[in-house]
């Protein structure tokens, strides 16, 4: 079986970015929408829940990356979760702009997508070889 270290490594990755990236913005928004000059929604409760679901979402692909095989399954959640962040960004972005900040975190999803389609190619092959052995 192909080494599955890449695609650990790209988990990791994405639940360190997803989930310090939401702890970060539950714990410090204010400071964040200032230091990037947005002006903050009129409730911060949408940033928090936001928030919360990246954390969650960082969970997810921790354990993905503990055991990809196995829970291969989710890998298409992260993909429809990078799509939807994608599509949002752009389509503000096309019809009447969006702050820089929220482009720069479009463009790693962009990037996140496609390694998360090609993850889920290579997990499934290895499923079907644990499988066949």
């Amino acid at each position: 079986m192909k080494s599955l270290l890449p695609i650990r490594i790209l988990y990791l990755a994405a639940a360190a970015y997803d989930g310090l990236l939401g702890l970060l913005f539950i714990v410090a928004g204010p400071q964040v929408y200032r230091l990037a000059g947005i002006t903050p929604p009129n409730h911060w409760g949408y940033v928090h829940f936001a928030a919360g679901l990246l954390v969650l979402f960082g969970f997810m692909f921790l354990r993905i990356a503990l055991r990809p095989v196995e829970e291969r399954n989710l890998v298409l959640y992260g993909i429809f979760l990078k799509i939807c962040y994608v599509a949002t960004v752009g389509w503000y972005w096309v019809n009447g702009g969006v702050p820089d900040m929220w482009k720069w975190f479009a463009g790693a999803d962009v990037v996140f997508a496609f390694l998360f389609f090609w993850s889920m190619v290579i997990l499934e092959s290895a499923a079907a070889e644990k499988n066949a052995a």
